[in-house]
Parts: structure tokens; sequence; C-alpha cells
């Protein structure tokens, strides 16, 4: 973990900085048409080639008929949980769906004389969420995915994971889905996207996944929409002299943990805060540590603590980064929230430790990575709802505008804009 000291400096200038906000630019030229072949063949081939790839990339060899884990299976994953386990996932599940409730929409409709003007909130009606499988249990990933979809009323949702885990089909159990496909990658990308003789194409594809499947969502939007490209998870705690550096240090390695592109930051007011925050991390939590191999090479290349003059600077300095997860842990944090413009989710005092929102909090652990967070927003109800206006216009309302639309179609120069107005002008003198 690098110490870097900003004091008196334009913080825009630092080298370090911006080697931070360049390491999500991944070179995918060399996976990128690997990924177009395989979306290719399924979309001409469908189940046949699923197969195919399913058996190559993960040594499984599928009949069409096994694509569907079996619903007795998503009971019985559900019911070999200890009680604990079980009840940590229903009080997730409950929280996250009754805290996406409040982000519903509403159609609405405004009367005019001889107009009536209105917005129809309309829910998609298929939705795939990727999970991804194995070794790996990701039984929050289905969670935080499942339940805006549900509470925007998406008539139909399936999941697609390959070799899923237990833990996954409790999950989707909780969650009340029913459909579980055993594949994964660019192919369970391709099959969700377009369609084959046994998957049915969804209209949304979320849910995080590898370098191929982070492609593949890219090469197929437009086909179907997405959530977004995951990049590395990130976190940046904004902290000065009262935080604890021990909670600092825990609250960095959360994130470092993940892969050996996470990024772990710290921006402090508190010279000794960053050093004891280092100390920490490299003489206390490293050692013995189960993922230590990961963590280290993440906290070595990307763990960084910039120290600053001021608390304005640290909130100007995150802003620029615009991380994932920011934890505000200083004296009084609300004071800051006004001052912070970029960030997918924001924490707020000492005890707001980023691993409750990615678990039982209630708001998306589902954000923008990688500066996006400039541009877009957590996972929510509003990313499965479309909306169409609805437009009714009587002969009144007919009258009262039909002069202004000919005037714009006039200077557009769009002449049967003009005649359509003017048809009806005509049959109504």
């Amino acid at each position: 973990m690098k110490i870097v000291d900003l004091r008196g400096k334009d913080y825009t200038k630092s080298r370090e900085l911006e080697e931070l906000i360049r390491r999500s630019e991944m070179e995918v030229d060399q996976y990128e048409e690997s990924v177009k072949k395989i979306l290719k063949d399924v979309k001409e081939r469908g189940d046949e080639a699923v197969i195919e790839y399913t058996e190559k990339f993960d040594g499984i060899k599928l009949s069409p008929e096994e694509f569907t884990v079996p619903f007795e299976e998503l009971e019985k994953a559900y019911e070999s949980l200890d009680e604990e386990t079980r009840w940590a996932l229903e009080v997730a599940y409950e929280r996250v769906r009754k805290f996406h409730e409040a982000q519903v929409e509403n159609s609405f409709f405004i009367e005019e004389p001889g107009m009536i003007l209105g917005q129809k909130v309309i829910p998609m009606e298929r939705a795939g969420l990727y999970v991804p499988g194995g070794k790996a249990a990701y039984p929050s990933t289905v969670i935080m995915n499942a339940a805006p979809a549900i509470v925007a009323g998406v008539k139909e949702i399936v999941i697609t994971s390959p070799n899923p885990n237990r833990y996954t089909l409790a999950a989707a159990y909780i969650c009340g889905i029913e459909t579980v496909y055993r594949i994964g990658g660019a192919q369970a990308i391709g099959a969700l996207a377009y369609g084959t003789q046994t998957i049915k194409k969804v209209d949304k594809i979320v849910g995080p996944g590898n370098i191929f499947v982070a492609l593949a969502k890219k090469n197929v939007y437009g086909h179907v929409d997405i959530d977004s490209i995951a990049g590395p998870s990130e976190i940046l705690v904004i902290a000065d002299e009262t935080a604890n550096p021990e909670w600092v240090a825990a609250d960095l390695l959360s994130q470092a943990e993940h892969d050996e592109l996470a990024a772990a930051i710290l921006v402090t007011t508190s010279e000794e805060l960053a050093k004891q925050v280092k100390d920490i991390l490299y003489g206390k939590f490293l050692v013995d540590f189960s993922r230590e191999s990961i963590a280290r090479k993440s906290l070595d290349t990307y763990g960084h603590a910039f120290i600053v003059d001021d608390l304005l600077t640290a909130a100007d300095v995150s802003n620029h980064i615009a991380p994932e997860h920011l934890e505000i842990i200083t004296e009084n944090p609300f004071v800051m929230l006004d001052k912070i413009k970029h960030a997918g989710a924001i924490f707020l005092g000492e005890y707001a430790t980023e691993p409750l929102g990615d678990y039982v909090l209630g708001p998306n652990h589902v954000l923008p990575t990688g500066r996006a967070a400039r541009f877009s927003s957590p996972l929510g109800v509003y990313d499965f709802v479309k909306k169409s206006s609805v437009i009714y216009v009587s002969k009144e309302g007919f009258d009262r505008v039909e002069r202004y639309a000919r005037q714009i179609a006039t200077a557009e120069g769009l002449e049967a804009h003009r005649l359509s107005v003017e048809v009806r002008l005509k049959n109504n003198q």
C-alpha cells in the first residue's frame, strides 16, 4: 500500500491517482474474437452450440433436457442449509425487497383541455440473471439481482449459472425463482440474448461474470438490455483523525480480497492514521489470512492512502475517482454528504461498514465501477421497467396546438409532417 502526500499539491496532477483511474482499462482484444464466435455459434445453432461450449469450458456434457435444474433440487438445496444460514438469507431477501419497493414508479396522466397526456410504466416480461458458479457461492448475487426485478413485476425471471452450488439454488428458492439453467460463460449470455430451442430469449440480462461474460453482455446489447459492464471492485474511505485505524483497515481489506485488480483507497487528513492503517493491514490482517495472496497483490498494486489538507479536498479527490463504494468515517459524516457528487453507494459513519451493504441492509450491491458512477446508478426497480407515452387529442386539443406543429415542420423542411396536420385541419373547416 502506497502512502501519497498530496498536501499543498494539485491532486489532479498526481501520477498515482491517474494510475488508479486507468486501472480498469482492460486489454480485451485477445478475448473479443473468441466471444463473438461463441455468440455467433449460439445464435445460429442454439442448443447444439451451448452443449459443445459447456463441455469444452466447464467439462460438463449436458443434453437439452438437463439444462434446467429440477425444481426439487432447489427445494432440497434450501432444506440442506443450516437454520441460521436459511434465516440469514431470508432476512436479507426481505430487507432488499422492502427497500426496492420504495423505488416503484407509477403511471401518470395529465389532463388539459382537449388532451390527455401521460406515461405508462410497464415491467419487462422476461429477465435473465447470471450468477457465477462452481466453487464460489454467491447467494447475495441472486438476491440483489432478483429482488428489484420481482418488485418491478417482471413476469418470468430465470437464472443461468455454471454448475450452481446449493447456496445459489437455495437463494433462488427463497426468491421464488423456479427456472435455473446449469450453464455459464459467453454461451449462456448468447442463449439468453438470442434464445435456443430450449432456452427462451429474455428482455434483459443482469449479473456479474468473468471477462468472457462481460464481453458477451457488451456484444449482445441491442438484442437485449443489460445492466452494465462491471469492472474490478473498489472502495474509497474518507477518514479523519477520529477514525478507528483497525476498522478502516478491515474495510479496505474487505474489497482487496475480491481480486488482484480491486482497489482499496484511503483519503485522510491524518498522516498518523494512514501509517497506522498500513501497519495493521500488513502487520496484522494479512498474516495467516486465507485470501492473503489475492489481497496482498491488490494492496501492493492498487492500495493507496492519500493524505490531503482538509475534508473538502478529500471529497474532491473522491469525486475525481467516482468510487463504487464510498465510506465516510469522520466526526460529522453527514456534513460531507452534500459534497459528494459521484459514488455508487455512500456509507456514513463508523458502523456503516460496506459488507453490511453487500448482504443485508437493503440498497442494492450491484453498483457502477470504473468511474461509471459519474453517469450511472445502482441496480434498481427502474432497470426492469420501460415506459410508454400515452397521448389522446380531441378536436379541441388539436385546434390549440396545430399551428405550432405546422410551423416547426416547415422550419425542419419535413413536408409530410406538415401535411399530416393540414389534412385534419382541412377536414375540420
